[in-house]
Formats: C-alpha cells, sequence, structure tokens
C-alpha cells in the first residue's frame, strides 16, 4: 500500500529576537540583528502560506540565528555566532537546552510519529536569502535545494521548478542553489534518521530583493510559489 504523505512546514530562522537575559552579549551588536546575518527575512511570512494551504504543521523560531543557528548540527563551527562563542561554556549550553534542543526536538519527534503511522513526510524548510554575499550577485529568484541522492526529493523539486516556470517564466528558479541541498542543515540531519522513501526534505529559498519590494509584489510572489506546489499535488 502507497503512504500517504503529510506535510510538515518548518522555519528555522523566523525572526531576529534576543531573550532578555542574553541581550547583554549583544551590546554593539544591534544593528547585525536586522540583517541577514540576524533573520532570513520573508521566510515566516513564506512558511505560514505554505502552512495554511496544505493544512500543515508550522514549527517556527523567531529567535535569531546569531543567539544559536537552528539550522546548523551541534559541533557545527558556526552554531554559534561571534556574540556567543565567546560566552562562557555554560551560558552557551543553557541556550542549545533553552532554545536549539526543543524545536529540534518537537519537530523531529512529530515526523517520527507520523512515520510510525504508515505516512511519509514532505518536509518543506522555508528560507531566504541575500540578494548578495561577498560582492557576488545571487543569480535567482528562488532555489530548491535537495538531496540528489533521494529520488522522492529529485522529483518533487523538478515538478515545483517546472510549475514555476510555467506559471512565471521570468522567475528564475535553480536547484541547490545557492547552497547545495547536501551541505549541513536541519533537513541533512533529518535524512540520516529517516529513510527516503518515507521523509523528504526540501529548504525553499527565495530571494530576499522580492521580500525588500514587500506589498503585492511580495504577496504575489508567495502565491506564485504556493500555486506552483499545488499543481505539482494536483499532478500526483
Amino acid at each position: 500500500m502507497a503512504k500517504a504523505d503529510q506535510f510538515l512546514i518548518t522555519c528555522e530562522h523566523g525572526g531576529n529576537r534576543i531573550p532578555p537575559r542574553y541581550r547583554q552579549l549583544f551590546l554593539g551588536r544591534e544593528a547585525l540583528l536586522q540583517t541577514h546575518r540576524g533573520l532570513d527575512a520573508g521566510a515566516l511570512a513564506m512558511a505560514r502560506d505554505l502552512a495554511a494551504v496544505l493544512a500543515a504543521p508550522l514549527f517556527a523560531s523567531t529567535t535569531s540565528r546569531l543567539l544559536i543557528d537552528l539550522n546548523r548540527s551541534i559541533g557545527h563551527p558556526r552554531l554559534y555566532s561571534k556574540a556567543t562563542r565567546a560566552a562562557p561554556a555554560a551560558v552557551r549550553r543553557e541556550i542549545l537546552e533553552r532554545h536549539y534542543l526543543p524545536y529540534r526536538d518537537r519537530a523531529e519527534a512529530h515526523i517520527a510519529a507520523a512515520i510510525a503511522h504508515g505516512n511519509r513526510v514532505i518536509h518543506l524548510s522555508s528560507h531566504s536569502f541575500t540578494p548578495e554575499l561577498d560582492g557576488e550577485v545571487r543569480n535567482a529568484d528562488s532555489g530548491l535545494l535537495y538531496d540528489p541522492a533521494r529520488p522522492g526529493e529529485i522529483e518533487l523539486c523538478r515538478r515545483w521548478q517546472a510549475a514555476l516556470g510555467a506559471l512565471t517564466p521570468n522567475l528564475k528558479v535553480r536547484r541547490n542553489y545557492p547552497y547545495t541541498g547536501k551541505s549541513d542543515g536541519f533537513t541533512a540531519h533529518l535524512r540520516r534518521r529517516f529513510p527516503a522513501d518515507a521523509y523528504v526534505g526540501i529548504e525553499l529559498e527565495i530571494n530576499q530583493k522580492h521580500v525588500l519590494k514587500g506589498g503585492r509584489h511580495w504577496r504575489g510572489v508567495r502565491g506564485v510559489v504556493v500555486d506552483a506546489l499545488r499543481r505539482v499535488l494536483a499532478w500526483g
């Protein structure tokens, strides 16, 4: 019997909030919190739209990635930012236990429970990227990140890209850009935990230039992304 698909939407970098007890670590760094290093602008709005259309649970964090990066593995050199890396070990451990582990464990437990009930989980992790990084202009409007060794992820991204192209030909959608889908991240961690026939993990990346335009334009981009996914699901 074919497995039923259940969707899960997550947003690891949905805000730039710093809890009061850690704000002293960010004195003099307040402006950095407003940049792409502090949050993925627009990612939470995109995640909410996807969750609403798919009637899917949404796990989102509005705590800044500069406190601790929920999309990095424990031991990764950028798990903590410069602001928190120099904090005492006890403080870093507290941040891990209060903010990182509860988020990751809750999402992972949800996926495990769905799979235990015979479902396949399609996990869409919502992110955004700065239009220019280190002097390089990013040559895409959107990116779909996946593991090329997992057929279900390849197929979903191929179809989603095609549907987006059919709806809006001038929207440049690239696969495994501006990052590779296999690099360290929450989806990569979950792939190690769950087999390919039970877990499909995709990172959706939106160029922040569309977020910055705001208003009708930004709503329109989100609408196209959602409508394209609807088409993919209708194809079966």
